[in-house]
């Protein structure tokens, strides 16, 4: 199978790469293209790749590539699309229009007036969509071109609303993903006692839209084990969802949410945190990033060290706002893992491989993925179904558990969100619908709209102030209101 990666100078390449190179998606892909804008950024990431040492690229028991039946894929990488999409099976897109420099503009705009400055939550989150969909409308619209039966995995940011632009253009062969739901999943049934196994969800109940959902049942030997997790505070303060709300709150809550909830149910606490740190989150990494890829394309052996160094340091940062007094984060937390297994797990299953245990026959597998809410096939396709998540349209882009096989993700259907939560949700829905309709079709109010009905934003003079700063930092917001 050939993969393409758009955004194959990204920092997190090479996590997927590791992945394809040993373990359980070994010899899944034979050729990997790295596409992307920057050749600069391509060179530093195939230098990582190539220096990347035996005990990784290896096999599991150690054997070398001439005794095992696979090698490790060829690695190509080009700044021509129509090069890289020709003859791909599946495309990866994991891009950032503006680069590390956008993110700074996206979390300080609303920063200096007074609100929330986080990448993908309230303002800085649509920010980030107008300048995404319409770089990945394009690379959709070359992938019917060029490769028009490949299969479109989207984590670029967003992801959500992204996925929401793109299902018009590619129907069911556009599946989103994030690794927020699942890592919140898999740890709060390690908590409780009760692991689940690789590529299974059964048991489990989980709704949402993406960076913004909650687990509410965890079966274990058919009985829902939440309750006691939820009960139990020295349980709770051994993983990073469970230690970032108070527990009496999650108890009368009843509801495990997402991470990314944090910026919802404790804005003052998570502004503060913001404001008292010497840089922005996106400072960070791009100061950190600037300095890290022109000495990785030159650092032959050590440039996987280097990365891997500088991936460890990222991930140490990493919600810093929520954590007081210097605490570190949970140390498994710090060992990656999420990201390049829920692709690469999406990726098998539609490939027809074995299931992620590696058992020798073809299975489907449970992930929790943005795709329509419909709990058939794509409304596009089947004219229609009912809603997976009751409350919701059902031709919108949610993120919901779904079974994955060769013809794609079928939502597995949910309860229905307690009023809370299911209004929530449906304010949050408006807003992605209209920043997608922004973005898709040059609709300045639509975007002044989307930034007044954020829930973390709530003014239309603030609405305002926002999208004139965000259009003085990106000149392509100008140039797409007058398309």
């Amino acid at each position: 199978m050939r993969l393409m990666i758009a955004g194959g100078g990204g920092f997190r390449v090479p996590l997927v790469y590791r992945a394809l190179c040993s373990g359980p998606y070994s010899g899944l892909v034979s050729e990997v293209v790295l596409f992307d804008v920057d050749g600069g950024r391509l060179a530093a990431i195939e230098a990582v790749l190539r220096s990347m040492s035996s005990d990784v690229r290896g096999a599991p028991d150690g054997s070398s590539a001439v005794e095992r039946s696979w090698l490790p894929p060829a690695v190509t990488s080009t700044t021509s699309l129509p090069h890289a999409l020709k003859g791909t099976d599946i495309v990866f897109a994991a891009i950032r229009p503006g680069g590390t420099a956008g993110r700074v503009a996206d979390e300080r705009v609303p920063q200096d007036l007074g609100l929330l400055g986080q990448e993908t939550t309230g303002a800085g989150g649509i920010s980030y969509a107008l300048r995404s969909i319409p770089a990945m409308l394009e690379l959709a619209a070359s992938m019917r071109t060029h490769c028009p039966d490949a299969w479109l995995i989207n984590f670029t940011n967003p992801a959500g609303m992204v996925t929401e632009a793109l299902v018009p253009v590619l129907g069911r062969k556009v599946i989103g993903i994030c690794d927020s739901a699942s890592a919140l999943v898999h740890r709060a049934a390690r908590a409780a006692g009760a692991p689940l196994p690789a590529g299974r969800l059964d048991g489990v109940g989980y709704y949402g839209l993406n960076h913004l959902g909650w687990l509410y049942r965890l079966e274990s030997g058919g009985r829902d084990v939440l309750p006691g997790l939820l009960a139990d505070a020295e349980a709770l303060a051994g993983f990073e969802e469970g230690s970032l709300f108070p527990q009496p709150f999650l108890r009368d809550l009843g509801l495990l949410p997402n991470e990314y909830l944090f910026y919802y149910y404790e804005t003052v606490r998570a502004a503060a945190g913001m404001r008292a740190m010497a840089r922005t989150r996106g400072e960070s990494i791009h100061g950190q990033q600037a300095e890290l890829y022109p000495r990785l394309a030159t650092a032959g052996d050590e440039a996987y060290g280097m990365w891997e160094a500088a991936r460890r340091s990222r991930e140490e940062g990493y919600l810093a706002e929520a954590r007081s007094g210097g605490e570190a984060r949970h140390p498994e937390d710090l060992a990656g893992g999420g990201y390049e297994q829920v692709a690469l797990a999406v990726m098998r299953a539609l490939a027809g491989g074995p299931g992620v245990d590696g058992a020798g026959v073809a299975s489907a597998a449970e992930l929790i993925l943005n795709t329509p809410n419909s709990a058939g096939q794509s409304p596009a396709l089947a004219g229609g179904s009912q809603a997976a998540i009751p409350g919701l349209p059902a031709d919108a882009v949610v993120e919901i558990p779904c079974t994955v096989t060769p013809e794609g993700a079928v939502p597995i259907p949910q309860a229905r969100p307690a009023p809370p939560q299911l209004s929530l949700l449906q304010q949050v829905k408006k807003v992605e619908l209209l920043a997608v309709r922004a973005a898709s079709t040059g609709d300045r109010e639509a975007a002044l709209e989307a930034f007044a009905e954020h829930p973390l934003v709530g003014s239309a003079a603030l609405a305002n102030a926002l999208l004139t700063g965000y259009e003085g930092a990106f000149p392509e917001l100008p140039q797409l209101w007058r398309r």
